[in-house]
């Protein structure tokens, strides 16, 4: 008995040492270029500036993402943002994107359906998954900055379908907000449990395990063809991610 705890607690031990050693930050971005990254969906520029990833939009073209070319499962994601009012962005985690059309499906493998009972579907080249909201606009007034979308399927995850209230979401935005400078973002993937925190405060708290993996993603929304929103920026910065797995 007394060697089976022994043998036991080593392998609790190596186990611990072992999820340790994978979880050390990494950065994403080395400040220099986009290496590791590949742009999908729409025709948004990106490029690096001063140690600044920068993304800017065009005309006429739809939701465009700078995309990691690894996958991440659980981790923990920081990074800082700075973005014009005029301009709604996000931070894509667990996404996907496939070559050809393709139905979607829960956890459990059953396909997805909209409230009329159709069958959810990924159009190719669409970019999917959870985003982190970026939700500066001062006119809109909404500061849902932080919270939880599902791009391209379910919509709003939290304040919403997972739960959230939205005035209190809305009135804690407000206070938390820097509408015309840098933003911190934190993000805590574990399982099915996803929580974020904006500029060191607890945001979005949900439990949802449709996507346990995917890439992350950098957002710049379309604009349509008003040209008074043409060349719109929204920055990041200081992107690194502590993975964690066995």
């Amino acid at each position: 008995m007394k060697l089976m705890c022994r043998l036991s607690l080593a392998a609790l031990c190596c186990a611990t040492a072992t999820w340790a050693a994978d979880g050390k930050w990494t950065d994403l971005f080395n400040g220099k270029d986009l290496t590791g990254w590949t742009r999908r969906g729409g025709q948004a520029k990106f490029t690096v500036e001063e140690g600044v990833i920068v993304g800017r939009t065009v005309l006429g073209t739809p939701n465009s993402f700078l995309c990691t070319a690894r996958d991440y499962g659980d981790f923990t994601l920081e990074l800082e943002f700075k973005c014009d009012p005029r301009l709604n962005s996000g931070v894509q985690i667990r996404s996907q994107c496939f070559d050809q059309d393709t139905e979607l499906k829960d956890a459990q493998g059953t396909p997805l359906k909209d409230a009329k009972g159709k069958v959810l579907k990924a159009a190719a080249g669409r970019v999917h998954g959870y985003q982190n909201e970026i939700d500066m606009d001062d006119k809109k007034a909404r500061w849902w900055t932080a919270g939880l979308y599902e791009e391209g399927v379910r919509g709003w995850l939290f304040p919403g379908l997972r739960g959230g209230d939205a005035k209190a979401f809305t009135a804690q935005g407000a206070k938390l907000v820097k509408a015309h400078d840098w933003n911190q973002l934190r993000i805590v993937c574990q399982g099915p449990a996803i929580k974020t925190w904006l500029n060191g405060e607890l945001r979005a708290d949900l439990q949802d395990d449709r996507m346990a993996q995917g890439f992350i993603g950098l957002q710049v929304h379309g604009v349509g063809k008003d040209k008074t929103h043409e060349g719109l920026e929204v920055r990041f910065r200081n992107i690194r991610i502590q993975p964690y797995g066995p």
